[in-house]
Protein backbone atom coordinates (compact mmCIF):
# COMPACT_ATOMS: atom_id res chain seq x y z
CA UNK A 1 0.00 0.00 0.00
CA UNK A 2 1.08 3.47 -0.61
CA UNK A 3 1.79 6.44 1.39
CA UNK A 4 -0.53 8.39 -0.47
CA UNK A 5 -3.53 5.41 0.58
CA UNK A 6 -2.66 5.26 4.00
CA UNK A 7 -2.60 9.42 4.37
CA UNK A 8 -6.13 11.31 6.11
CA UNK A 9 -7.65 13.58 3.45
CA UNK A 10 -7.38 17.06 4.90
CA UNK A 11 -10.17 18.57 6.15
CA UNK A 12 -11.59 21.98 4.99
CA UNK A 13 -12.14 24.58 7.76
CA UNK A 14 -15.90 25.20 7.92
CA UNK A 15 -16.64 28.68 5.85
CA UNK A 16 -19.00 30.69 8.23
CA UNK A 17 -22.15 32.16 6.84
CA UNK A 18 -21.50 35.17 8.85
CA UNK A 19 -19.09 37.19 11.60
CA UNK A 20 -19.88 35.50 15.41
CA UNK A 21 -17.93 38.39 16.91
CA UNK A 22 -16.91 37.68 20.30
CA UNK A 23 -15.47 41.42 21.88
CA UNK A 24 -17.31 43.29 23.98
CA UNK A 25 -18.31 47.32 23.00
CA UNK A 26 -19.08 50.25 24.52
CA UNK A 27 -23.23 50.63 25.19
CA UNK A 28 -24.00 53.22 22.35
CA UNK A 29 -25.76 53.92 19.38
CA UNK A 30 -24.06 54.15 15.44
CA UNK A 31 -25.20 54.99 11.86
CA UNK A 32 -24.41 52.80 9.15
CA UNK A 33 -25.53 52.81 5.60
CA UNK A 34 -28.75 54.54 6.37
CA UNK A 35 -29.64 52.29 9.52
CA UNK A 36 -29.57 53.40 13.07
CA UNK A 37 -27.73 49.99 14.90
CA UNK A 38 -26.37 49.07 18.21
CA UNK A 39 -22.68 49.48 18.58
CA UNK A 40 -21.65 45.90 17.92
CA UNK A 41 -23.14 45.65 14.91
CA UNK A 42 -21.29 48.87 13.21
CA UNK A 43 -18.73 47.55 10.69
CA UNK A 44 -17.19 48.19 7.97
CA UNK A 45 -14.84 45.99 5.12
CA UNK A 46 -11.36 44.77 5.72
CA UNK A 47 -10.87 46.39 2.48
CA UNK A 48 -12.17 50.21 3.12
CA UNK A 49 -9.42 52.56 2.52
CA UNK A 50 -10.48 53.91 5.92
CA UNK A 51 -8.94 50.69 8.03
CA UNK A 52 -6.06 49.85 4.87
CA UNK A 53 -4.87 53.62 4.50
CA UNK A 54 -5.83 55.65 7.20
CA UNK A 55 -7.62 57.51 4.04
CA UNK A 56 -10.74 59.23 6.35
CA UNK A 57 -11.59 62.05 8.21
CA UNK A 58 -13.52 62.63 11.61
CA UNK A 59 -14.70 64.98 13.85
CA UNK A 60 -16.10 64.50 17.73
CA UNK A 61 -18.51 66.45 19.36
CA UNK A 62 -19.17 66.29 22.99
CA UNK A 63 -22.76 66.08 24.98
CA UNK A 64 -22.80 67.44 28.41
CA UNK A 65 -26.19 67.10 30.03
CA UNK A 66 -28.18 66.30 27.27
CA UNK A 67 -26.37 69.32 25.47
CA UNK A 68 -24.20 69.31 22.39
CA UNK A 69 -21.31 71.70 23.01
CA UNK A 70 -20.24 73.70 19.73
CA UNK A 71 -21.88 71.37 17.33
CA UNK A 72 -21.67 73.94 14.52
CA UNK A 73 -17.86 74.60 14.30
CA UNK A 74 -17.29 71.06 14.51
CA UNK A 75 -19.52 70.80 11.49
CA UNK A 76 -17.60 73.37 9.98
CA UNK A 77 -14.38 71.40 10.23
CA UNK A 78 -15.81 67.71 9.31
CA UNK A 79 -17.18 69.43 6.02
CA UNK A 80 -14.06 71.47 5.56
CA UNK A 81 -12.17 68.37 5.82
CA UNK A 82 -14.08 66.34 3.45
CA UNK A 83 -13.49 69.03 0.97
CA UNK A 84 -10.16 69.02 1.12
CA UNK A 85 -9.95 64.82 0.99
CA UNK A 86 -12.53 65.20 -1.99
CA UNK A 87 -14.85 62.82 -0.04
CA UNK A 88 -19.03 63.52 -0.61
CA UNK A 89 -21.59 62.16 1.63
CA UNK A 90 -25.25 62.18 0.74
CA UNK A 91 -26.05 64.31 3.74
CA UNK A 92 -25.79 68.10 4.27
CA UNK A 93 -25.06 70.11 7.43
CA UNK A 94 -28.64 69.62 8.75
CA UNK A 95 -28.77 66.08 7.63
CA UNK A 96 -25.98 64.86 9.41
CA UNK A 97 -26.89 67.43 12.55
CA UNK A 98 -30.01 65.22 12.87
CA UNK A 99 -28.28 61.79 12.51
CA UNK A 100 -25.80 63.01 15.20
CA UNK A 101 -28.76 63.72 17.60
CA UNK A 102 -30.65 60.79 16.65
CA UNK A 103 -27.39 58.74 17.47
CA UNK A 104 -27.27 60.22 21.19
CA UNK A 105 -31.42 60.52 21.71
CA UNK A 106 -32.09 56.70 20.90
CA UNK A 107 -29.05 55.94 23.08
CA UNK A 108 -30.19 57.82 25.52
CA UNK A 109 -27.25 58.95 26.67
CA UNK A 110 -26.88 62.85 28.82
CA UNK A 111 -23.10 62.52 28.45
CA UNK A 112 -21.83 61.12 25.50
CA UNK A 113 -18.82 60.89 22.74
CA UNK A 114 -20.37 61.80 19.51
CA UNK A 115 -18.36 60.92 16.26
CA UNK A 116 -19.04 61.45 12.22
CA UNK A 117 -16.72 59.91 10.23
CA UNK A 118 -16.19 59.33 6.60
CA UNK A 119 -13.91 56.79 4.94
CA UNK A 120 -12.43 57.05 1.27
CA UNK A 121 -14.58 53.42 1.07
CA UNK A 122 -13.72 50.10 -1.27
CA UNK A 123 -14.10 50.07 -4.74
CA UNK A 124 -16.15 47.32 -6.10
CA UNK A 125 -13.09 45.99 -7.87
CA UNK A 126 -10.18 46.42 -5.86
CA UNK A 127 -9.17 49.35 -7.32
CA UNK A 128 -5.63 51.32 -6.85
CA UNK A 129 -7.42 54.24 -7.94
CA UNK A 130 -9.07 56.41 -4.90
CA UNK A 131 -11.51 57.91 -7.13
CA UNK A 132 -13.03 54.80 -7.76
CA UNK A 133 -13.84 54.18 -4.15
CA UNK A 134 -17.29 54.54 -2.97
CA UNK A 135 -17.01 57.28 -0.22
CA UNK A 136 -18.53 56.34 3.02
CA UNK A 137 -19.90 58.03 5.72
CA UNK A 138 -21.03 56.58 9.43
CA UNK A 139 -21.81 58.62 13.40
CA UNK A 140 -22.33 57.03 16.26
CA UNK A 141 -22.51 57.98 20.50
CA UNK A 142 -21.48 56.75 23.11
CA UNK A 143 -20.36 57.35 27.11
CA UNK A 144 -18.33 60.55 27.17
CA UNK A 145 -14.59 59.61 28.11
CA UNK A 146 -12.17 61.92 29.09
CA UNK A 147 -8.46 62.37 28.44
CA UNK A 148 -7.87 63.22 32.59
CA UNK A 149 -10.17 60.72 35.30
CA UNK A 150 -11.47 62.64 38.05
CA UNK A 151 -8.59 62.59 40.26
CA UNK A 152 -6.40 63.94 37.55
CA UNK A 153 -9.17 66.84 36.81
CA UNK A 154 -8.65 67.64 40.57
CA UNK A 155 -4.56 67.26 41.13
CA UNK A 156 -3.77 67.21 37.79
CA UNK A 157 -1.75 65.38 35.10
CA UNK A 158 1.68 63.65 34.60
CA UNK A 159 2.76 64.35 31.12
CA UNK A 160 6.14 63.54 29.51
CA UNK A 161 7.60 65.00 26.34
CA UNK A 162 8.74 62.21 24.03
CA UNK A 163 10.96 62.94 20.86
CA UNK A 164 8.83 61.74 18.14
CA UNK A 165 8.08 64.31 15.98
CA UNK A 166 4.49 65.26 14.93
CA UNK A 167 3.89 64.74 10.98
CA UNK A 168 4.69 68.06 9.20
CA UNK A 169 1.90 69.74 8.24
CA UNK A 170 3.34 70.23 4.50
CA UNK A 171 2.81 66.34 4.54
CA UNK A 172 -0.65 66.32 5.91
CA UNK A 173 -3.43 69.41 6.69
CA UNK A 174 -3.43 69.08 10.44
CA UNK A 175 -6.50 71.45 10.05
CA UNK A 176 -8.12 67.62 8.50
CA UNK A 177 -8.52 65.57 11.13
CA UNK A 178 -7.58 62.44 10.75
CA UNK A 179 -6.30 58.80 12.05
CA UNK A 180 -2.57 59.43 11.66
CA UNK A 181 -1.63 58.59 14.90
CA UNK A 182 1.31 56.32 14.89
CA UNK A 183 3.46 58.78 15.78
CA UNK A 184 1.48 59.91 18.60
CA UNK A 185 0.93 56.28 19.60
CA UNK A 186 4.51 55.76 20.17
CA UNK A 187 4.70 58.99 22.38
CA UNK A 188 2.65 57.51 24.12
CA UNK A 189 4.54 54.28 24.82
CA UNK A 190 7.34 56.50 25.56
CA UNK A 191 5.13 58.23 28.29
CA UNK A 192 4.31 55.19 29.73
CA UNK A 193 7.68 54.00 29.96
CA UNK A 194 8.28 56.60 31.90
CA UNK A 195 5.60 56.50 34.47
CA UNK A 196 3.35 59.27 32.62
CA UNK A 197 -0.62 59.70 32.04
CA UNK A 198 0.34 60.81 28.49
CA UNK A 199 2.60 62.38 25.84
CA UNK A 200 3.35 65.63 24.10
CA UNK A 201 5.90 64.95 21.02
CA UNK A 202 7.16 67.48 19.02
CA UNK A 203 6.78 69.59 15.66
CA UNK A 204 9.16 69.38 12.86
CA UNK A 205 11.61 71.92 14.47
CA UNK A 206 12.15 70.77 18.27
CA UNK A 207 9.44 72.74 19.71
CA UNK A 208 6.66 71.33 21.93
CA UNK A 209 3.27 69.81 19.25
CA UNK A 210 0.19 68.48 20.56
CA UNK A 211 -0.53 65.06 21.97
CA UNK A 212 -2.91 62.66 21.58
CA UNK A 213 -6.40 63.85 20.78
CA UNK A 214 -5.29 67.60 22.46
CA UNK A 215 -3.51 71.06 22.47
CA UNK A 216 -1.20 72.04 25.04
CA UNK A 217 -1.54 75.96 26.95
CA UNK A 218 0.92 77.22 29.04
CA UNK A 219 0.88 79.82 31.28
CA UNK A 220 3.45 82.45 31.93
CA UNK A 221 3.30 85.95 34.34
CA UNK A 222 -0.74 85.30 33.36
CA UNK A 223 -0.16 85.02 29.46
CA UNK A 224 -1.07 82.41 27.74
CA UNK A 225 0.32 80.85 24.81
CA UNK A 226 -0.16 77.47 22.91
CA UNK A 227 1.82 75.77 19.84
CA UNK A 228 1.00 77.43 16.68
CA UNK A 229 2.53 75.42 13.69
CA UNK A 230 1.78 71.11 12.94
CA UNK A 231 -1.87 71.22 14.73
CA UNK A 232 -4.72 70.11 15.12
CA UNK A 233 -7.28 74.02 15.39
CA UNK A 234 -8.63 72.28 17.85
CA UNK A 235 -12.56 73.34 19.04
CA UNK A 236 -11.30 73.49 22.66
CA UNK A 237 -8.35 74.98 22.12
CA UNK A 238 -10.44 77.92 19.88
CA UNK A 239 -12.66 77.69 22.81
CA UNK A 240 -10.10 78.72 25.27
CA UNK A 241 -9.51 81.90 22.89
CA UNK A 242 -12.54 82.40 23.20
CA UNK A 243 -12.88 82.34 27.07
CA UNK A 244 -9.80 84.08 27.34
CA UNK A 245 -11.04 87.17 25.06
CA UNK A 246 -14.34 87.89 27.33
CA UNK A 247 -11.96 87.13 30.92
CA UNK A 248 -9.36 90.34 29.31
CA UNK A 249 -6.72 87.52 29.19
CA UNK A 250 -3.86 87.68 26.55
CA UNK A 251 -3.71 84.45 24.58
CA UNK A 252 -1.55 83.84 21.59
CA UNK A 253 -0.76 80.73 19.30
CA UNK A 254 3.05 80.70 18.66
CA UNK A 255 6.41 78.82 19.40
CA UNK A 256 6.64 76.88 22.52
CA UNK A 257 9.90 75.40 23.61
CA UNK A 258 10.38 72.23 25.66
CA UNK A 259 11.96 74.30 28.37
CA UNK A 260 9.21 77.43 27.95
CA UNK A 261 6.69 74.65 28.85
CA UNK A 262 8.71 73.53 31.85
CA UNK A 263 9.12 76.67 33.63
CA UNK A 264 5.49 77.56 32.96
CA UNK A 265 3.80 78.85 35.76
CA UNK A 266 0.70 76.92 34.60
CA UNK A 267 0.20 73.90 32.06
CA UNK A 268 -3.16 72.48 31.15
CA UNK A 269 -4.39 70.48 27.57
CA UNK A 270 -7.75 71.03 26.13
CA UNK A 271 -9.75 68.39 24.07
CA UNK A 272 -13.44 67.74 23.74
CA UNK A 273 -12.84 64.04 25.74
CA UNK A 274 -12.51 66.45 28.58
CA UNK A 275 -12.18 70.20 28.41
CA UNK A 276 -9.78 71.92 29.80
CA UNK A 277 -7.69 69.29 32.11
CA UNK A 278 -4.84 70.68 34.19
CA UNK A 279 -0.97 69.56 34.09
CA UNK A 280 0.96 69.48 37.24
CA UNK A 281 3.90 67.53 36.73
CA UNK A 282 6.26 67.31 32.90
CA UNK A 283 9.31 64.70 32.79
CA UNK A 284 8.46 63.53 36.35
CA UNK A 285 9.21 67.30 37.57
CA UNK A 286 6.55 70.00 39.34
CA UNK A 287 4.83 72.55 36.88
CA UNK A 288 6.08 75.75 38.89
CA UNK A 289 4.31 74.56 42.91
CA UNK A 290 3.02 71.46 41.24
CA UNK A 291 -0.32 72.38 42.13
CA UNK A 292 -3.55 73.29 39.38
CA UNK A 293 -3.35 77.48 38.61
CA UNK A 294 -5.71 80.14 39.70
CA UNK A 295 -5.86 80.83 36.06
CA UNK A 296 -6.52 77.12 34.72
CA UNK A 297 -9.36 76.87 37.61
CA UNK A 298 -11.00 80.23 36.30
CA UNK A 299 -10.90 78.57 32.79
CA UNK A 300 -12.38 75.40 33.61
CA UNK A 301 -14.95 77.12 35.32
CA UNK A 302 -15.91 79.68 32.83
CA UNK A 303 -15.70 76.78 30.19
CA UNK A 304 -18.28 74.30 31.50
CA UNK A 305 -20.52 77.13 32.62
CA UNK A 306 -20.60 77.75 29.05
CA UNK A 307 -22.18 74.58 28.20
CA UNK A 308 -25.59 75.55 29.48
CA UNK A 309 -25.42 79.14 27.16
CA UNK A 310 -27.52 78.15 23.99
CA UNK A 311 -25.48 80.26 22.22
CA UNK A 312 -22.47 77.91 22.48
CA UNK A 313 -24.94 74.69 22.75
CA UNK A 314 -28.33 72.83 21.27
CA UNK A 315 -30.55 70.83 23.36
CA UNK A 316 -30.58 67.11 22.06
CA UNK A 317 -34.03 65.80 21.33
CA UNK A 318 -34.87 62.67 23.87
CA UNK A 319 -37.98 60.88 22.56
Amino acid sequence: MSQAATTPATSFPFLSERHLDPHAYPDGVAFLDGQYLPMSQAKISVLDWGFLHSDATYDTVHVWDGRFFRLNLHLDRFFGGLEKLRMTIPFDRGGVAEILHNCVALSGHRAAYVEMLCTRGASPTFSRDPRQAINRFMAFAVPFGSVANAEQLRSGLHVAISDKVRIPPASIDPSIKNYHWLDLVRGLYDAYDRGADTALILDFNGNVAEGPGFNVFCVKDGKLSTPAAGVLPGITRRTVFDLCAEASLSAVATEVSVASLKEADEVFITSTAGGLMPVTMIDGAPVAAGKVGPITEHLMGLYWKRHEDPAWSNAVRYP
